[in-house]
């Protein structure tokens, strides 16, 4: 398979107004009622969901599974790798773009063997040239219906093997799409891939763009946060004031992973990795907890 690639996209933000307004606000009480699925009354009971534990340990493993340092509870993987046994695991899937050229059912020509691969004015499928990865078209409700029909095969996999949440990464491809995909379009789509999961009993994790409304995550439905760098960016309280400790941190630098530990570190699940995400033995190798 393909190696799939962390997600350090974040920039610095003008973020303090933002923080201030947001200041208080929460999805807590709104997810407190789905955490569970509740069936209608004569209909048989749709499977459950549960998010992350908050201030979990934890390790970020999509790029190469191995088994996990000793104390860690949970754990991310990327959707074509086993679970790891004994630990909340979640399943990472690139739901916006294509994966590399190995990646079998989740690369380019498969995609483009659908129909589903953005292409712009001339005719040329739309690529996000910082991972060589394409954007997949979002812009109909008919592209959004058979996008989700095969995420969800995707997802039939990660809850087959015992994953008990997905990510779904590059909500904020449309950000790179040149106006070809639009903000709304968007969470549309996301809202039919977080119902999608939380019918398989899967909770839903938004991964990046910190940018989106509580208003918006309450339309889409997630149940937590995976980000890249809040700590490097000063982005944490932006992400917290929307969902409270269920937000798991990914630091890419020393210093983001120091900031982020001393701010955060009694409340989030927060993690240094290297950026390729490699296993032991890789002279890059970098795993530390707060």
């Amino acid at each position: 398979m393909s190696v799939p690639h962390g997600r350090h996209r974040v920039k610095a933000l003008a973020v303090a107004a933002v923080a201030v307004v947001l200041a208080g606000i929460g999805i807590g009480a709104a997810h407190a009622a789905t955490d569970r699925a509740r069936p209608e009354p004569g209909k048989a009971a749709a499977p459950g969901w549960t998010a992350p534990p908050p201030n979990a340990t934890f390790d970020y493993q999509i790029g190469s599974p191995y088994t996990p340092p000793a104390g860690v509870t949970v754990v991310s993987r990327d959707y074509t790798a086993a679970a790891a046994p004994g630990i909340y695991n979640i399943c990472y899937i690139n739901a916006f773009q294509t994966q590399g050229a190995g990646s079998g059912e989740a690369s380019q020509g498969w995609w483009e063997s659908k129909g589903l691969v953005l292409k712009d004015r001339n005719g040329n499928p739309v690529e996000d040239e910082d991972w060589g990865e394409y954007l997949l078209d979002f812009s109909t409700a008919a592209k959004r219906t058979a996008l989700t029909t095969a995420v969800g095969g995707f997802m039939d996999k990660c809850a087959g093997k015992g994953f008990k949440a997905v990510e779904l990464d590059n909500l904020d491809s449309f950000s790179r799409s040149n106006g070809l995909l639009k903000q709304a379009d968007a969470i549309t789509y996301a809202k039919l891939l977080a119902d999608a999961a939380h019918s398989r009993g899967l909770a839903t994790g938004q991964k990046n763009f910190v940018e989106l409304s509580a208003a918006n995550i309450r339309t889409i439905g997630f149940d937590f946060a995976v980000v890249e760098q809040c700590g490097e960016y000063d982005e944490c309280d932006v992400v917290t004031a929307r969902y409270g400790a269920r937000v798991i941190v990914i630091e890419y630098s020393s210093a983001g992973f120091r900031t982020a530990c001393s701010e955060f570190g009694s409340k989030l699940s927060i993690v240094l990795r290297d950026v390729n995400v490699t296993a032991p033995g890789s002279s890059s190798y970098k795993y530390k907890t707060c």
